[in-house]
């Protein structure tokens, strides 16, 4: 369609190309222009010419090598070189107050000339010279309207961009300048060609001579114009290829002397082109071709692309800049529209995206249910169905997913470790799918904490695209000798291909909203997350109350939350009388460290006290039957729990502790005297909710006066760097440390010498002393 460079070599057209390299191609530097000018390239501000082109004699009347070293006035004559010098001379971009009309003296014979200049810039190679420039002088016969203006190219174009302007929808800006390029220029063709993201191109307006068949509609594949063209038409807007069959005309030299490098043609209109475009155009049956870039910030959006049939054709410049003009009024007049399409869709997702927002402050309505109101997701995102798990609970609207679905691509989008995770064809980018997705073809994922997670998904979105030609059938091999090179493809007929197992694409615009989306739910995750903390905070300390108060014992308790945010856990103690003036004494520990934990410690905590309270069993009846009670209740979870019964003993003045302990560490007892006894237990007995059947055993001792009996859990003795056995053996020594210091502050020390750095899990304690 236009300029693709599909060759690696910069020689001229019709030299052979290699297909494979086309995006290598540095076709800012072709060493050669087209013949229907010259060029010069002359040092400022002595404009000494140092490179022109080999046909400078047939425009000037001057042979290159007799121009080369010479200054300009020498080479153009003095008028012509001193209008090029008074332009070059004034501030801004030059190619603003291009053409310079100049008149040459050639044989006696004024020849008018529209003179284009612009400056190229090679960097210092060191990192320290100052950029080197270069004038680029090049000279085109003039026809066409004179003098060249401002004023003339706008009378030009006048009545197109009152069309412009009234234009009510795209494809009425499309047609209108299509139409007008074609009136204006004399092209056979003029089609605006736009960019999809992956860089394909379609027809989307044509303008055509009689006879000629339609392209509207035609796609071509992005390898058509590979990246280094656009590059290229992003900073050049127009070229012009006024004959195919152009033999291209080399520079002398070869390397502009004062910078050492090729010269940069980027904005030369004179630019000799990829030979292997120039096959390309000729396998079209094109015989001449314009295009025009049209931009949005500055990025290529599509062309204006221009081809003729009937032999070589040359606008003259001020009608090419006739045709720019128009490109670019058509090229604001599209981001206007855009960007009008954009506020009005912006506006509406703003809107839900409040919405949304400021319902999920409602913190007594489930998160999930909150997403999928009224609006929901699929009013902030389209697509056939969407999945939300939050915070436990479950919610869907749309299509249904098959089972097992969710869960598998929510662990697929998890291990890519992205905020947001989008395919328009899982079976290209996770065919290990395939199997669960039943019709689904697009998702996409917010993979949030703790397995929470958004899905969207849309199945296949079956559609047909027209080609120009066979995408997939990019080159041909021709034999050349001895050898084989690729040429482009010479068949642009009608293409139609079925695309199939995509569905439709998950737009950017779409894809940095629900970033937005992801940015309001962590926030309200954590909100409600702190609530939850805070009101489970609430309940621990509710349930961990002073213990009773007694002339027999002395009880200190203690808890300390491990270090970090959510100040809860499953760890608990209590201790309260019998009304036959047995003391019990529990500690406990839930396995986990969170609110659920604490939840299921509150639940623990009172079904022991009702199973105990007015019960004469022994401690281990009470846990057989507490065992019973979580299995029943379907309770899913799991403790270490010791249980003890202090009663009075007459015949010594102590007590005796009856204990059972369903996989608890065992409780320390220091007597009058300096010793430290553990109270072990005959055999290790299975966690509380493991097996309602497993049987419990029981122990009994007698404490003295003056006895200390100390309970506690695993985050007073395990470290990472130690077992629990060295914690026990560590923690009976500072027990004999503290000595008979008051309870409390024997509790405060001994806590202190075990945890100098803070707990990292959560510690509960209970120390219960005899008095003598």
């Amino acid at each position: 369609m236009t300029d693709a460079g599909r060759g690696v070599e910069l020689l001229g057209a019709g030299t052979p190309g290699d297909l494979t390299a086309c995006d290598r191609e540095p076709i800012h530097v072709p060493g050669s222009i087209q013949p229907r000018g010259v060029l010069l390239a002359v040092t400022e501000p002595d404009l000494v010419v140092e490179q022109v082109s080999e046909n400078l004699a047939g425009l000037v009347g001057v042979a290159p090598g007799d121009a080369l070293g010479r200054r300009l006035p020498e080479v153009l004559g003095v008028a012509a070189a001193g209008a090029v010098a008074r332009s070059a001379s004034a501030f801004g971009d030059l190619r603003e107050r291009n053409p310079v009309e100049v008149t040459l003296d050639v044989q006696g014979s004024p020849v008018p000339v529209d003179a284009l200049l612009h400056r190229t810039v090679v960097d210092g190679q060191d990192g320290v010279t100052a950029p080197a420039t270069t004038l680029v002088v090049e000279l085109e016969p003039a026809h066409g309207p004179r003098p060249f203006s401002f004023p003339n190219t706008y009378q030009a174009v006048r009545r197109t961009v009152a069309e412009l302007n009234r234009a009510t929808s795209l494809q009425e800006l499309y047609d209108t300048t299509a139409q007008a390029v074609r009136e204006l220029t004399g092209f056979d063709r003029v089609m605006v060609y736009r960019y999809d993201a992956d860089h394909h191109g379609q027809v989307v307006a044509e303008a055509r001579a009689p006879g000629l068949n339609t392209w509207l509609g035609l796609h071509f594949p992005a390898s058509d114009i590979p990246a280094q063209a656009r590059a290229l038409y992003e900073k050049n807007w127009l070229r012009l290829i006024s004959d195919v069959d152009y033999r291209p005309v080399p520079l002398h030299p070869v390397l502009v002397p004062s910078t050492g490098e090729p010269l940069d043609l980027t904005f030369s209109t004179l630019r000799s082109v990829s030979p292997v475009h120039v096959e390309y155009l000729q396998n079209m049956g094109v015989r001449a071709s314009m295009s025009i870039s049209l931009l949005r910030d500055d990025r290529l959006w599509g062309l204006i692309a221009c081809h003729h049939y009937s032999g070589p054709h040359a606008p003259p410049y001020a009608t090419r800049a006739a045709a720019e003009f128009l490109g670019s009024t058509l090229s604001l007049r599209l981001v206007d529209r855009a960007e009008e399409d954009e506020v009005h869709r912006a506006l509406q997702v703003r809107s839900t995206l409040a919405w949304l927002a400021t319902a999920t402050l409602d913190e007594d309505r489930p998160l999930a249910d909150t997403l999928l109101g009224s609006p929901d997701l699929l009013d902030l995102l389209p697509a056939d169905g969407v999945v939300v798990h939050l915070q436990g609970h479950r919610a869907a609207r749309g299509e249904a997913l098959p089972e097992g679905a969710a869960e598998a691509v929510v662990a697929w989008a998890a291990a890519r470790y992205e905020d947001v995770v989008a395919t328009d064809s899982v079976l290209r980018d996770a065919p290990e799918l395939a199997a669960v997705l039943g019709p689904v073809r697009g998702v996409l994922v917010l993979p949030l904490p703790d397995g929470q997670f958004v899905l969207w998904h849309r199945t296949e979105s079956l559609r047909s695209v027209d080609w120009g030609g066979d995408p997939h059938n990019k080159a041909i091999a021709e034999a050349e000798g001895d050898s084989v090179r690729l040429s482009p493809r010479k068949s642009f007929d009608r293409w139609r291909e079925t695309v199939r197992d995509r569905s439709q694409p998950w737009t950017a615009q779409e894809l940095a909203e629900i970033g937005e989306l992801r940015t309001q739910l962590l926030e309200a995750l954590y909100a409600r997350s702190r609530s939850i903390v805070r009101a489970a905070e609430t309940l621990q300390r509710s349930m961990l109350t002073a213990p009773p108060h007694s002339a027999r014992l002395q009880v200190a308790v203690r808890y300390v939350p491990a270090a970090r945010e959510a100040q809860v856990g499953g760890d608990w103690y209590d201790v309260f009388e019998q009304p036959d003036g047995a003391t019990v004494v529990v500690i406990g520990d839930v396995v986990g460290h969170d609110t659920a934990a604490a939840a299921d410690m509150a639940q623990l905590r009172g079904l022991l006290r009702g199973i105990a309270y007015d019960s004469a069993d022994g401690p281990a009846a009470v846990l057989r039957r507490l065992d019973s009670a979580v299995a029943g209740l379907g309770l899913a979870t799991m403790a270490t729990v010791l249980v003890g019964r202090l009663t009075r003993d007459p015949a010594s003045g102590g007590a005796r502790l009856r204990w059972s302990s369903a996989g608890h560490l065992p409780p320390l007892v220091t007597g009058p005297g300096d010793g430290v006894l553990t109270l072990a237990t005959p055999r290790a007995e299975l966690l509380l909710g493991v097996d309602p059947a497993a049987p419990r055993t029981e122990s009994e001792t007698l404490l003295e006066p003056g006895a200390t009996l100390l309970l506690y859990t695993d985050g007073l003795v395990e470290r990472r760097d130690q077992v629990f056995d060295d914690g026990v053996q560590r923690l009976r020594g500072e027990l004999v440390a503290v000595g008979d210091r008051p309870l409390g502050e024997a509790c405060d020390e001994l806590i202190g010498r075990m945890l100098p750095e803070g707990a990292e899990d959560d510690v509960a304690l209970v120390a219960v002393r005899l008095q003598d």
